[in-house]
């Protein structure tokens, strides 16, 4: 029998190769149509008297990444249909439905031959929880092999006998902090855990877990066993209660009780280790089934997943225009930025002359992607050879002519109209006319910008944040005047680079910006009340920021705030500014030179290590202190992701985003906004619009008119919208499709 997806083939010994290797895919995911086929080879393989056992693997680069993208959707489709038309029974169609992975692993588990799984590369989520439900594993030791399960970074946990057979295999301790965490593990790593059994040389994968079923490998997994007993003894020993009552509280902690999924993964592994293998899955499914049920599960998945991956195929490149095939690009502004937006380049692959005043300035840049190499060659992240070949892409110059084949030109230099004015003239004079000229501002509007260019159409912004080897988010800006080419080139950039793009109209402060300062001011607002600055911190955490609004302008300093409160009021007058709040900054930075981490002392204290920083001590004594217990902290959290969300709502409000998933992915990857509520917008979505208005007009009555609902919001809650029906990002052939 012949398969789409895979190809099998049996050898002499009995033993049937099975080859995963889906046509026009990059990555093997699965789909309906592959665990269909998965199901026939089983059953065929069992069948066949002269397969002694299976050995199954990639014939791609990597093993698998889990789930397609149409699978997850159908599966919050399917539920919300018939939600609608059978609410009794919609429950028990989808944990019908989440149970279809499940039977067919337990299927392959049970199936009387023995399997391998034989890793060669990534290997996540469901694919790893297929891995486990075979009987044997080896795994390659090349450096792209990661295994993981990091289901609960979108909202859901592994749901296909992950929490059971990863809590049967290794101690309770490090099961948990796997599946909560979704970390990735290397094999050596794997194997330390026993969740592979050999780690062998790529050229020696097959032809090991071959030997393991030659050498007489059990079909058996070890929980179907008798007298099998859970490594550390399992839930009702002394070791286990010392873990157990404190697994929740530091989940709390580390969650603040935001995250459905995260919880039920202890619940699964608590409960199901207590009771047969067998009925261990039904309480997983049943987990499973109530998460999928859940506003932070359907919001995450859009966003983190679904959106994600779209986004960075290119959703907002312009049809048309072919793909762009980058081979040199020059990068002027060698200080910290622009030397790493010159690192990130060269490790893509591509030849980077980085441009400064002087060769001296130029080559201290190079020296920043010396620093980035010589980390990740310490962190096994490349080896020697790989990290010479990044370093030779990356040219350093002070001269200009040195781009004349560039074909994109990156500027970032000073925050300073007439220093980028200088700068796109002297680039211009050398380019060529098909070149791609970019701006990585953080606050100048591109298209006064590019009123500096002889040829506006090829004028983009790419904004970076910082540290860019680790942000994910670019947004992608532009000017009134810019050209569909120069959308493109900038999108095929930034997906060369492995990044996720927004693209956003041209406005001051463009999408991130203006929402990250909103949460920054908000905080002011708070500490002027006379709210305990440890409370505002902690509130913010608790609402699901990853960091507190003051740490937050520490990190990006108190004089870039100062800065742009007052580059603002030269701009647009003073009203555009609350007055307080640059009094505050004013005090700060003229008058106590308290600038942020850059200078070791802002909203906190930064010692000398190993000491961790403490917010600075006098901050009470700046504004009268209300008592701790005066004051609500669900009120503190709802002031955070309202104003952010406000924000946000007024962006597409006013057309700078058009695009639903772009704010929300944008939110989160550009400062973390919440990442349970699936961003933003889906923030509003998730609590409904009419609801979000409610609670904004109540915030408005006593902390302020900035929390009055947008025309467009009060709108959209008199008529029942959201933001995804009102502004729905998916033509309407994909609907279609």
């Amino acid at each position: 029998m012949s398969y789409t997806n895979f190809t099998v083939e049996t050898d002499a010994d009995g033993i049937a190769l099975v080859t995963w290797d889906m046509p026009g895919k990059s990555m093997n995911v699965f789909t309906e149509e592959v665990m269909n086929e998965l199901d026939a080879i089983i059953d065929a393989t069992v069948a066949d008297s002269a397969v002694k056992g299976v050995v199954i693997t990639s014939g791609k680069s990597s093993f698998s990444g889990g789930a397609d993208l149409s699978m997850i959707k159908s599966m919050f489709t399917l539920y919300q249909q018939e939600k609608a038309a059978n609410p009794e029974g919609a429950a028990q169609k989808l944990f019908d439905l989440v149970g279809r992975m499940t039977g067919l692993f337990r299927k392959l588990e049970t199936c009387g031959k023995p399997w391998v799984s034989a890793i060669n590369g990534t290997c996540m989520g469901g694919a790893l929880e297929m891995s486990l439900a075979c009987h044997g594993r080896v795994a390659s030791n090349a450096k792209s092999v990661k295994i993981a399960l990091p289901e609960v970074k979108v909202g859901i946990f592994p749901g296909a006998g992950g929490t059971q057979r990863i809590s049967r295999l290794t101690d309770a301790q490090s099961a948990l902090q796997m599946m909560t965490t979704g970390q990735s593990l290397n094999a050596s790593r794997a194997k330390a855990m026993n969740l592979v059994h050999q780690v062998v040389d790529p050229d020696q994968l097959i032809p090991a877990a071959k030997q393991m079923i030659k050498d007489g490998l059990k079909p058996i997994a070890p929980w179907d066993e008798k007298g099998f007993k859970v490594p550390g003894g399992g839930i009702w020993t002394p070791a286990a209660a010392q873990l157990w009552p404190a697994a929740p509280a530091i989940l709390r902690r580390e969650t603040s009780g935001n995250y459905p999924g995260a919880l039920a993964i202890l619940k699964c592994v608590y409960e199901g280790l207590q009771v047969p293998f067998d009925t261990a899955l039904k309480i997983e499914q049943r987990y499973f089934t109530q998460v999928l049920q859940t506003t932070e599960a359907f919001s995450m998945i859009r966003s983190l997943f679904i959106s994600m991956q779209e986004l960075g195929k290119g959703a907002r490149r312009p049809a048309g225009v072919p793909k762009t095939e980058l081979k040199k690009v020059g990068v002027v502004g060698a200080g910290f930025m622009g030397a790493s937006i010159a690192y990130v380049t060269a490790a893509a692959g591509f030849e980077v002359t980085l441009i400064d005043r002087d060769i001296e300035a130029a080559t201290k840049g190079r020296g920043v992607g010396e620093g980035l190499v010589k980390d990740s060659i310490g962190k096994g992240r490349l080896t020697q050879e790989e990290g010479a070949a990044l370093l030779a892409r990356l040219t350093p110059s002070a001269d200009y002519a040195d781009l004349k084949d560039a074909d994109l030109v990156i500027e970032a230099v000073f925050e300073d109209r007439a220093v980028k004015k200088a700068v796109i003239e002297q680039v211009e004079a050398v380019i060529p006319e098909t070149t791609i000229f970019a701006s990585n501002t953080s606050t100048l509007p591109i298209t006064g910008l590019a009123e500096n260019s002889k040829r506006p159409d090829q004028f983009i912004g790419v904004h970076f944040f910082s540290p860019v080897e680790k942000m994910m988010l670019t947004e992608v800006i532009l000017g009134k005047n810019t050209g569909d080419r120069a959308l493109a080139v900038a999108l095929d950039y930034v997906a060369a680079i492995k990044k996720t793009p927004i693209v956003v109209n041209d406005v001051r402060g463009f999408f991130v910006n203006r929402c990250v300062f909103r949460y920054i001011h908000e905080a002011y607002d708070m500490l002027i009340e006379g709210v305990p600055a440890a409370m505002i911190e902690n509130a913010a955490k608790m609402a699901g920021m990853p960091v507190g609004p003051l740490s937050l302008n520490d990190e990006v300093a108190i004089d870039l705030s100062q800065k742009i409160l007052k580059a603002t009021v030269a701009d647009l007058g003073p009203k555009a500014v609350d007055e307080r709040h640059l009094a505050l900054i004013n005090k700060l930075v003229d008058e106590l030179d308290r600038r942020g981490r850059k200078n070791g002392k802002g909203f906190y204290e930064y010692p000398a290590k190993p000491a961790k920083k403490f917010l600075w001590p006098e901050l009470k004594i700046l504004y009268p202190q209300k008592p701790a217990d005066e004051i609500d902290v669900n009120t503190l959290k709802q002031r955070f992701l309202v104003t952010i969300a406000l924000e946000a709502a007024r962006t597409m409000e006013e057309g700078i985003v058009t695009d639903p998933r772009e704010a929300d992915v944008g939110s989160i990857l550009g400062f973390g906004f919440a990442p349970y509520t699936g961003g933003a917008l889906s923030y509003i979505d998730g609590m409904g619009v009419k609801a979000f208005v409610e609670l904004a007009e109540k915030l408005a009555s006593s902390y302020g008119d900035h929390f009055k609902p947008t025309p467009l919001l009060k709108d959209m809650a008199a008529k029942g919208e959201t933001f995804y029906g009102r502004f729905d990002p998916y033509p309407a052939a994909d609907k279609a499709a």
